[in-house]
Order: C-alpha cells, then structure tokens, then sequence
C-alpha cells in the first residue's frame, strides 16, 4: 500500500457524500472567517474615526500677545479640530453638557478649550506670570479602552502643533530681543568709545589744568611776592608823595616871583641879540673886503705864471701843451689862501654870528618863560594841591595794597588746593581712560557674542528652538494600512486555527492502515497528506481573499504564497502529528500551543516585551518565524531570512511526521484501552 493511496482513500472516504463535502468546504473556509473578516473589520480603523462623535468645547476668550498682536489660539485649535475631520467634532456649549454627553455615551469624548488657553499661551512674554496653557480631556473607558489611547495621540499632537507654534512665535521675540541687545549694545559700545575719547580729552584737559595750576600756583607765589612789593612800594609812594608835597609847597614860594624876572630876563636877551646882530654886520662886511684883496693877489700871481709859461713857450723850452699842463698843475694844488687877519676875521664873524644866534635863542626863550611864567606858577600851585592829593591817595594805596596781600595770600593757598585737585583728576582721569577703553571693548567683544540674527535666520533658529528635535523616519519597509500591519500575524493564526479544525472532522490515523502491514512512515504520510492538501487549499483561498478582496497588495505576493503553503505544511504535520500521538488529549494539546504562540509569537507586540519565559517559546514554535517572514514578504524587507524559515518549516514538517510515525508503531499494538478509550476521539 503505497502513500498517496493512503491519502487517495482517505479523502474519498471523506468526500463520499454531500455532508462531507460541504463539511470538507467548511474547513477550507475557516480561515477566511477568522483571518480575512477579522482583517476586513479592522484594516483602517483610524480612517473611519470621523464616525465617532466627540464633544467640542471652545471658551477661549484670546489674548493680546507681547507684540501688541491678537491671539486666538483656542479658536485656531478648534477650527482646524473640525477642518481636520478626524473625529465628528460637535460643538458643546459648556463643559457640564460635554461631561454628560460623555458619561451617557453621547458622546466617545470630550475636549474642552478653556477660556485662559490663549492668556497663557501668551504669558511666556512675562518672566513673573507664566502658566501653562491647558487642554481638558474627559474619556471614559466604558464607551471603548482604545479610544483613549487614540485621543492621547490627537491630544498630544494637537499639544505638539500649538505648542511648536506658540514657542516658534515666543523663540522668534526671544531672538528679536537678542537683536535689539546686540544693537543696544553695540550702540553702548560706540558710546563707550566715544566716552573712552571723551574721558582721554578729559585726561588731556586734566593734565592741561595740571599744568595750569601749576602755573596758576607759581605764579599765586609770584603774585604774593609782588604784592609784598607793591605793599612795600606803596609805602615808599606815600611816604615820597608827602615828601614831593613838602618840595611842591616850597616850589610854590619860591617861584612866585618868576613871572617879572623872566619878563626882565627876556628884555636884556633882547638887547643882546640886538647888539651881537649889529657888531657881526660890521664883521662881515670886513671880512668881505679882506676876501676880495686876496683874490686880487691870486690872480695877479696865476698871470705871472702864465706870461713865465708864454716865455717859456717863445724861447721853445717847454711845448705849449706843457705850458698847459703848467698852468693847470697850478690851478690844481695852488688855491687862494686867504691872510691870516681875514681869517682871523672870519672866525670872529662866526662866533659873533653864533653869539648873535644864541643870544635871539635866549632872547626868545626868556620871552617865553616870561610868557609861561604865570602858568608855570598856576601849575606848580596845582602841582603841589596834587602831591596833597597823591599823599592822601598813596595813603589809601598802601592800605589797599596790604589787604591786596592777604587775598593774594589766600588765592596762592587756594590755587596749591587747585593744584592737589588737578593732580587727582588727571590720575582719575587717567584711570576712567583705561576703564572706558576696557569698557568699549568688552561691550564690543559682548556684543559680538550676542546673537544679531536676520529675518530669515530668526525664522530657522525660531522652529529650530520651537521644535529642536526632529525625527527623519526612513523606513525600510513600511506597512499600508493598520490590517496590512496585523495581516502576518492574523493570516498565520487562521491558518493554525483553521487546521486545527481539521481535526475535528478528519482521523489523523485511520484503522484501516494501522490494520495493514505497510511501515509506519507511509502510514503516517498518508494519514497527514489529507491534512497538507485541505490545509493547502485554506492557505491558497485565504492569500487570494486577502490580496485580491481586501487589497493587501504584498511586495511579493509568490513567495507570500510559497510561505503560506510551506506553513500549511508544517502546522498540518505537527496538528496532526500531535493529535495522532496523543488523541483526543492532544487536541488540548493543540490549543495550549495555539495559545503560546499567540503571545509569543510577536504577532503584535514586538515578542522582546514579553515574559523571559516566552522568550524560549518563540524560539521554539514555528508561528513566530512565519508571522517574522510574512511581514519580510508583504512589506518587501530584506529577503535573506526566508530560505532559513523555509528550511525551518520543513524541520517542522519532519518533527510532525516523526511523531506521527511514532504514533503509527504505537496503536498498531491494540490494548483494552484502543478498544474502550478514556476520551473517544
């Protein structure tokens, strides 16, 4: 009896009337009524959230923000709440009716928007009144455990959209503050410089004043010194102006009579100069008379040397040219000498002359004192009223002058005080020059470090600090939709489940085989080949539903096939293996491992969450390799996993086998309790 005539008889048996037919039918379809309905109730639930009805409550009054502009964020939170259509927002008027609503199952939720919402919002604008802005979530668990879950996320991303808008908008005052401080403070800085200058003009200054109260200082000295002369002159000025007072009253007397003795002096000048006139006349006219007799004699003596020459010339002893020469030698070194009693007369002349000059000088100038005489006594009248006066003058002087001293004095004390003063403003001058250049540069070196952003990079660093951390999500492979993301699991337990079934309806050993003299491997083949072809038709039916009827649309939808028979395969050996070996205790048997590998599998849950006990059960059943291969298929991960799965599934397959052949050898041998068995299968 060979194997597939094991399997052929036995799907005859099977199929030998309508009932079992339709039973055979049934079995094929359990999968899809556990994996392609389960998937078609739950492949996009969260496309169809805006079924469920959600109480909106906006009190959001606004709020002035700290540029002066309106905000009215709750009102912005609401509007695109109901734009966004996630849920079927309505809109509550108060947060009583919502509460309400949601306690009756009215509604699955409620979010309420307080009337503070925007006020805080915008309170980061003063450091001493920030607060939190809230929003106010009421679920209740009773309508579905789920929906919470999923409000957190709505919540938590409505929180993350204001939140990232209001800090961006609070970042974006923040670095426009920065701005104005770096401005402010470079303007501080050129102000410093301009100080800095200011203070060296100053420490110019202050050493100019130094100087000049130096000087000021030497010369209060000076002037003490001079003052003390002055005084001292001023003494000798008074004691001198009543000496000259003394000499002018005695001048007064004594030239009262000057007036008619130099009117007499005047007259006798007279006479004299008329006298001496009349005599130098008469000495003129003489030494006139002396003068030509001279002359005579020189003309006589040069005609004698001209009629010597003429002879001369006759007796030819000399030329004429030479007797020129003579004449003219003659003319050159003998001049006119006049006699000595001329000359004589002639100095007479002129000192009579000069006498006569002298005499009509005094002449006129004793006319003149005579003429000046009374006013020269009138002023030496005067004269000696006024030495009165500069005596009495010289007086008040000398006692001006001491005082003159003692305010030189205290201006020489105060100009040393002046002197100390400018000394410690020049040092302090000195000091603030240092201190304001370090100022300016400080304040430039401050500036320089705060931050002066433009427009555009405002805007970055604003979502920068309003946002700081962003996620880039690459994903290797990527699930479509919320069924396709359970489908690996869900497609794997049908097909568990749906052979499981098969036991319940088909023998895993039939007696008619056990009755042969065939070996217990072809026994056992032909007992599971029933399974793995009914179990191939499950797999086959659910894979084409799934991608064709619900649009699964696997990456790979051949080898998704492939997997799908090759797990048919194996959990076909090992349901029917178990059971075989075990009988109607191994379809408990079953379902305890049905149960271990639905938590463990990590058909949910990534399977590192579970248990460490668990761990080891992953690691032993197949359901966790397929549901880990599936998801590598439909997604389109890296494929290099799948032939060691593959591999894997026909070690399963073996091991099932293994215990169906063991089960084989085990029930060849009857015992009373084959015939008559605790539990009938």
């Amino acid at each position: 009896m060979t194997v597939l005539r094991l399997a052929r008889s036995e799907l005859k048996r099977m199929t030998g009337g309508l009932l079992p037919k339709l039973t055979i039918l049934a079995l094929a379809l359990v999968p899809l009524l556990y994996g392609a309905v389960y998937l078609y109730a739950n492949w996009d639930p969260y496309g169809n959230l805006d079924q469920i009805d959600a109480a909106l409550v906006m009190e959001d009054t606004g709020a002035d923000s700290a540029d002066g502009t309106r905000l009215e964020a709750g009102r912005k939170v609401a509007d695109s709440l109901v734009d966004g259509h996630v849920f079927n927002w309505q809109a509550v008027s108060s947060e009583e009716a919502a509460d309400e609503g949601v306690s009756s199952g009215k509604y699955a939720f409620a979010l309420k928007i307080p009337r503070d919402f925007s006020a805080n919002l915008a309170s980061p604008g003063s450091f001493d009144a920030a607060n939190q802005a809230m929003l106010n979530v009421t679920t209740n668990d009773a309508n579905n455990y789920l929906l919470s879950t999923i409000v957190d996320k709505l919540t938590t991303a409505v929180h993350g959209t204001v939140a990232k808008e209001v800090g961006e908008e609070t970042a974006n005052q923040l670095l426009t503050g920065f701005g104005t401080i770096h401005t402010q403070m470079l303007k501080a800085s050129d102000g410093a410089k301009d100080l800095a200058g200011g203070i060296s003009s100053l420490h110019d200054g202050a050493a100019s004043l130094h100087q000049g109260t130096i000087g000021l200082r030497n010369g209060a000295g000076e002037l003490v010194a001079g003052q003390r002369k002055l005084l001292d002159g001023a003494n000798s000025l008074n004691a001198g102006a009543g000496q000259l007072a003394s000499g002018l009253g005695e001048l007064k007397d004594k030239t009262a009579g000057l007036p008619s003795d130099a009117q007499r002096l005047a007259d006798g000048a007279a006479q004299v100069a008329a006298g001496n006139a009349a005599l130098n006349s008469k000495l003129q006219e003489m030494a006139g008379q002396m003068a030509s007799a001279d002359q005579a004699a020189a003309g006589a003596q040069r005609a004698r040397v001209a009629a010597s020459n003429d002879r001369l010339v006759a007796a030819a002893v000399i030329t004429r040219q030479q007797a020129d020469a003579i004449l003219a030698d003659y003319d050159a070194h003998t001049a006119p000498t006049p006699s000595p009693a001329a000359a004589a007369l002639k100095g007479a002349a002129t000192q009579v002359q000069q006498l006569a000059d002298g005499s009509a000088a005094v002449s006129s100038g004793a006319a003149r004192i005579a003429a000046a005489a009374p006013a020269l006594s009138g002023a030496v009248g005067q004269a000696s009223a006024g030495a009165d006066q500069l005596a009495g003058g010289s007086a008040q002087l000398a006692a001006g002058q001491q005082d003159a001293l003692a305010g030189a004095e205290k201006l020489a004390g105060g100009a040393q005080q002046l002197d100390d003063g400018a000394a410690q403003l020049e040092t302090g001058a000195t000091k603030a020059s240092d201190g304001a250049g370090t100022l300016a540069g400080e304040l430039a070196k401050g500036a320089g470090k705060v931050p002066n952003p433009d427009d555009t990079q405002k805007n970055s660093l604003a979502k920068v600090m309003a946002d700081p951390v962003a996620v880039s999500n690459v994903s290797q492979a990527k699930a479509g939709s919320y069924g396709a993301g359970l489908a690996p699991f869900f497609l794997t337990l049908a097909l568990w489940i749906g052979i499981f079934m098969l036991v319940q309806a088909m023998r895993p050993v039939t007696q008619r085989a056990l009755a042969s003299n065939a070996p217990a491997w072809k026994i056992a083949a032909g007992g599971w080949l029933p399974f793995l072809a009914v179990a191939a038709v499950q797999a086959s039916l659910l894979t084409l539903v799934v991608d064709v009827g619900l649009g699964l649309n696997p990456a790979h939808p051949v080898l998704m096939w492939v997997l799908m028979l090759a797990a048919s395969m194996a959990f076909s050996a090992i349901i029917q293996g178990v059971v075989a070996l075990l009988g109607s205790p191994g379809k408990l048997v079953v379902l305890i491992l049905l149960v271990l590998q639905l938590v463990s599998s990590g058909g949910t849950f990534p399977w590192q969450t579970t248990p460490e006990p668990l761990h080891v059960v992953h690691q032993v059943l197949p359901m966790g390799y397929v549901v880990g291969g599936m998801r590598h298929l439909i997604y389109g991960a890296d494929l290099a996993g799948i032939v060691p799965i593959l591999l894997g599934l026909v070690g399963y397959t073996v091991l099932g086998l293994a215990m169906s052949a063991v089960a084989v050898r085990k029930h060849k041998f009857w015992t009373l309790k084959t015939l008559k068995p605790e539990i009938a299968v």
